[in-house]
């Protein structure tokens, strides 16, 4: 008998700062499963095969069949964590602005900073013997600030269990995206705003009020300098001023975005649409090294009501904060 058929699942290994599945995966590791008909799968998914759940396809079975045995009733939670995940993932753009993610276990933390001068920004020739400048790097004065984010479950097993598991985790996944996008908008806050150490975005003038030219471009583009401006953030109204532009209509351009549908700035930036803000306002910044995203573990579920209540009120949550690393290496422009 393999392995992972003897292993006795019960809620106490949800445990903090650990998901189930990696709890699994050390009790009973993947590589274990080389050149078997296993291979390919992790810890959890052999557990749902274990009890033959079926959580999505033609053949997925109803919510009921978690709860058959106190064993896979204990899988329920991390199921509901890894659809709101996947949720998350598929309405990601966060990885497309964010430098690093720092994963924390408390509330409290600072970030490091560099403040650069355009003295910094050049390694000069330095002379035997001679001083070696240098650049001070230091803790930031105030805390990231946190924010919990996340979805009450409000229903009952009984009003559940008849529903197919690919339908409910279709739900699931919804909630992962409006996380998502609520981090977007804690994100490009920090980004305008700062991050309460004094750091709010520099700004771009326009070459004339109330329209979006190419020279804005070029200016945002200068003004980055030594950074490179490799992203763009466009709210709705910018984003039509920004497609509607001349140098956005040439052949190339026209191909690439009508073939794929993927868009594309004049000076080769990725181009994000978002609606964390609104107004005639662009945001151009080098992602490399704007912004770091602090998390305070994955994402939780209330696993005690998931396995003993079963969905009574429970709660999917996650907590994250965003600090920025260089402040020069983000500006707005406003027309």
């Amino acid at each position: 008998m393999a392995n992972f058929e003897k292993i006795n699942l019960e809620k106490g290994m949800y445990q903090s700062g650990k998901s189930l599945t990696e709890v699994l995966e050390a009790l009973d590791p993947s590589e274990n499963y080389k050149g078997t008909a296993l291979e390919g799968l992790d810890a959890f998914s052999r557990q749902l095969k274990r009890f033959d759940i079926k959580v999505s396809g033609k053949g997925s079975d109803c919510i009921e069949k978690f709860f058959a045995t106190s064993n896979s009733a204990a899988l329920f939670p991390e199921y509901v964590s890894r659809a709101v995940n996947a949720g998350i993932e598929e309405a990601d753009t966060l990885s497309d602005i964010v430098a690093t993610v720092t994963k924390i276990d408390g509330m409290d933390y600072r970030s490091c900073t560099s403040t650069m001068t355009e003295d910094d920004k050049t390694l000069k020739r330095v002379a035997e013997g001679a001083f070696i400048p240098t650049t001070e790097i230091k803790t930031s004065d105030n805390l990231v600030h946190l924010h919990k984010r996340g979805r009450m479950l409000v229903a009952s097993y009984e009003a559940l269990r008849f529903q197919r598991i690919d339908l409910f985790t279709v739900t699931l996944k919804q909630i992962g995206a409006y996380i998502a996008r609520t981090q977007m908008a804690d994100a490009v806050d920090v980004i305008i705003n700062g991050d309460g150490n004094n750091n709010a975005c520099g700004t771009v003038a326009p070459a004339a009020s109330g329209s979006l030219s190419y020279a804005d471009l070029i200016s945002m583009w200068s003004a980055l300098s030594p950074f490179s401006f490799n992203t763009l953030l466009a709210s709705t109204m910018s984003m039509s001023d920004l497609l509607g532009m001349a140098e956005m209509k040439d052949a190339t351009a026209g191909l690439n975005f009508h073939g794929s549908g993927k868009m594309i700035t004049p000076l080769g930036a990725s181009l994000i649409h978002t609606t964390a803000f609104i107004g005639d306002s662009i945001i151009g910044l080098d992602k490399n090294c704007a912004l770091e995203m602090v998390v305070a573990g994955d994402v939780t579920v209330d696993y005690d009501k998931l396995i003993d209540r079963q969905l009574e009120k429970a709660t999917v949550s996650c907590i994250a904060g965003f600090a920025k690393i260089y402040n020069g290496a983000s500006k707005m422009l406003s027309y």
